[in-house]
């Protein structure tokens, strides 16, 4: 009895130890974030004055109204979702595809062709070389130079055939047996079962093209009706770091006092960054538990 009330005191301490570990894990994860947000709805001069600590000072909605009323922010909110809807389903489709062509020995230069594959992860053209090839291709301030690039990527490629080896082959087999051809089965059998796998590389598609700017920047940054809304929250960060050298060189001037009534810098950094970060938040919780479980099954058979 001695040893089993001695071995429950220790659980229990553990517990309360191994909780409170992950507890403060979790909060030092959150914690920026919320910072983040509590600043973005609050007061920009009070901010400014008393400094946000971890509630909001003077709640309010108009940082996010000021931002919304930059010139072009729609334009380019339009641009970021509809390369990031084109790009994730063309992604996902060449991806799935390929990774299941991949899997069959029957496959002509499969070997080959799959090496060739994976060097690509480890060799890159550079960026002058990358560029002339855009340019040559016609894709420089076009709309596809957003699309094509990101169509195959090897990381998703091996993700995708290792997830599918996993599946029973007997399935494959009793449907050919039944006349079915490789598309039927593609797309009868192995979609359904690999949803998992396919919201995985959704998901991970998805925030690569909405957070992608730097192509908008080398690539079609002659084009404004092509800017992105990350690309375009990047110029505006940038300028509000220049509109806070001007208040600190401004000082004893009529220009404070106006600024004063309109957004920080500092403001203005928070206030862009949730806007930037709120759709991927969003989406996350919902696609959660296939992540998990499509990298899993990748990690075990890998």
């Amino acid at each position: 009895m001695g040893m089993v009330t001695k071995s429950s005191t220790s659980r229990k301490i553990f517990n309360v130890f191994n909780y409170g570990f992950f507890l403060m894990f979790t909060f030092i994860c959150v914690y920026p974030l919320w910072y983040v947000l509590s600043y973005a709805i609050s007061n920009p001069q009070l901010a400014a004055q008393e400094g946000v600590t971890f509630l909001p000072i003077g709640f309010t909605l108009s940082n996010f109204q000021q931002v919304f009323t930059l010139d072009g922010l729609f334009n380019s909110l339009l641009i970021s979702i509809l390369r990031t809807v084109i790009g994730t389903s063309g992604t996902v489709l060449c991806c799935m595809w390929l990774g299941y062509v991949f899997t069959k020995d029957r496959m002509p230069g499969r070997t080959i062709l799959y090496r060739f594959l994976i060097i690509t992860m480890y060799i890159s053209g550079g960026m002058i070389p990358t560029f002339l090839v855009y340019r040559a291709y016609g894709l420089l301030d076009n709309f596809w130079v957003y699309i094509l690039p990101y169509l195959v990527s090897p990381y998703y490629v091996i993700l995708i055939k290792t997830f599918i080896e996993q599946l029973p082959a007997s399935m494959e087999e009793s449907a050919m047996l039944d006349g079915a051809g490789s598309l039927t089965i593609y797309f009868r059998i192995i979609l359904p079962l690999s949803m998992p796998i396919v919201a995985t590389i959704a998901v991970f598609a998805g925030v690569g093209q909405w957070n992608q700017w730097f192509d908008n920047h080398i690539y079609t940054f002659n084009t404004k009706s092509l800017t992105t809304m990350q690309y375009m929250l990047y110029n505006y960060l940038s300028e509000a770091q220049r509109l806070a050298d001007e208040l600190a060189a401004a000082r004893g001037m009529d220009a404070i006092a106006r600024m004063q009534q309109s957004l920080t810098p500092r403001t203005v950094r928070m206030t862009v960054t949730m806007i930037t970060v709120l759709p991927v938040l969003a989406i996350y919780p919902f696609f959660q538990r296939y992540i998990v479980k499509g990298i899993m099954v990748g990690a075990i058979k890998g």
